[in-house]
């Protein structure tokens, strides 16, 4: 069944690709910065809107909100403009759009956040990063946690502050995707989805398991994390939302 959608942060690469999926089937609002990216974003079927996390009010959000079905965040500052920016877009802009969730008038919107593998309390270590698998080369999931916490400690700390907010909120439904590194060759159509190694994943594969959330509404609750895999991502999907447990450790 067709639903209106808004996808917050639409020019960026997994929105991208999301998008040129969900058109075919569905009314796509894409929330984009500057007028420049406008045709790219028609191109693609879907609508265009101006606004900014930074600076665009709550108000105008949730206005925007209003009679949708789903809305997907997938915005963030991707390094630019130091930690201050971070904050400002990967946090306070998360925030913000819960709480435009949240002023809807009637039936809310479900939000489908895009976070990322591993963001969770620093002094909480999940119990199975030190298992060793085949296809990462056998390096230990521990150490390359610290590795990537090192290198971009801003970004899993807003992420992480942003995630918690979210899960203690209970006035709309949720669900969060948690992809691993990403790059940019073909999809595979496979991942492992749920409590799995740290790595990395493709950003076609991330889109196709946003397509498939829309209409994954016993998803809600959940954060699931996504890697490369064996299993098709539907497969995969199924499965862990089938299994009903979260992969947030806050």
């Amino acid at each position: 069944m067709s639903k209106k959608i808004t996808i917050v942060g639409g020019h960026g690469n997994v929105s991208l690709r999301l998008t040129r999926l969900l058109t075919p089937t569905h009314a796509v609002k894409s929330v984009i910065r500057t007028v420049e990216y406008q045709e790219e974003i028609k191109n693609l079927s879907a609508e265009p809107v101006i606004l900014s996390l930074e600076d665009s009010p709550v108000t105008e959000f949730s206005a925007l909100f209003q009679g949708q079905d789903v809305v997907y965040f997938s915005a963030g500052a991707g390094g630019k403009g130091g930690e201050e920016r971070t904050k400002k877009v990967d946090y306070e802009g998360a925030l913000k759009v819960f709480d435009a969730i949240e002023a809807v008038e009637g039936p809310k919107p479900r939000l489908i956040l895009v976070s990322a593998i591993d963001v969770r309390d620093p002094n909480k270590v999940p119990a199975h990063y030190d298992r060793r698998l085949k296809f990462k080369q056998n390096e230990a999931d521990i150490a390359l946690s610290q590795r990537v916490r090192a290198a971009i400690p801003a970004y899993m700390h807003w992420k992480y502050e942003a995630d918690k907010n979210l899960i203690k909120r209970d006035a709309f439904k949720w669900t969060i995707l948690r992809p691993a590194g990403l790059t940019n060759n073909s999809g595979t159509g496979k991942a492992a989805i749920g409590k799995t190694h740290l790595g990395t994943i493709t950003r076609d594969d991330v889109a196709k398991a946003l397509a498939l959330l829309v209409d994954r509404e016993d998803a809600a609750g959940l954060a699931l994390d996504m890697v490369s895999g064996e299993t098709s991502i539907e497969e995969s999907l199924d499965a862990a939302i089938k299994k009903g447990e979260t992969d947030f450790l806050g």
